[in-house]
């Protein structure tokens, strides 16, 4: 799972940076807003935590434009030591999804954002659903039109991050980013990867649901007429 922080406060930034690091995730981090909006709206994340007084543009800013200009449904957990009903309600009407108040023990952060993911991906039943394509997150089970499909693990991610996003595309350096951090194989390997996902998911269909959008990356949806 792949996180951006957006803190300005370096102390803040590191100590969550590290924390969560050690849990798994991997992390990216912007110091103001600006920064924070072109990675959020350009990159892929699973998450972001999002401190509200940012230089630049602030965190009701930023996060209203993800979701109304960049249309990125992406998670978000704002951070702030403003505890208010009205500055809650604001950031809620921003579109955050959980709010947390400073200062905060950072096994609660963790804990928020194990909630938060778990909510966006359909609550307690973890499964993704793009036309008659399902995956179950829990047993690993991958069908389509009612008949199972195998992967193999790098095939069950790729494919889990595909669906996550849809119908967005998803660009390559994102994926091969969410695959395999900073030791991709080769420049060929997301292209291999991608081609044996559409032999098992798309060939012996009549719609194709994976589509390359050259020059940028690749989507999974149902597209009318090629749109």
């Amino acid at each position: 799972m792949r996180i951006l922080l957006v803190e300005d406060n370096r102390d803040i930034l590191a100590n969550m940076a590290d924390y969560l690091g050690i849990k798994g995730y991997t992390v990216d981090c912007a110091q103001d807003g600006l920064s924070g909006l072109h990675l959020a709206a350009s990159e892929h994340y699973d998450l972001i935590v999002l401190d509200i007084m940012l230089p630049g543009i602030d965190g009701y800013t930023l996060c209203q434009r993800l979701r109304e200009e960049a249309r990125r449904d992406t998670p978000v957990i704002m951070l702030t030591a403003r505890d208010q009903l009205d500055d809650r309600l604001k950031g809620f009407k921003a579109g955050a999804d959980d709010y947390l108040i400073k200062p905060f023990a950072l096994s609660e952060l963790a804990a928020r954002i194990e909630a938060v993911l778990r909510r966006s991906l359909g609550g307690g039943k973890r499964s993704l659903q793009v036309g008659d394509l399902s995956y179950d997150l829990d047993t690993l089970e991958v069908s389509r039109g009612g008949r199972g499909l195998k992967l193999n693990p790098v095939g069950l991610k790729l494919l889990a991050l595909l669906m996550q996003k849809s119908p967005h595309v998803v660009r390559r350096e994102a994926l091969e980013e969410a695959l395999w951090g900073d030791d991709c194989p080769d420049s060929d390997s997301l292209r291999s990867h991608v081609h044996q996902l559409r032999q098992v998911i798309d060939k012996p269909f009549a719609q194709a649901l994976l589509h390359t959008v050259h020059g940028v990356g690749y989507r999974l949806a149902e597209l009318q007429d090629g749109v």
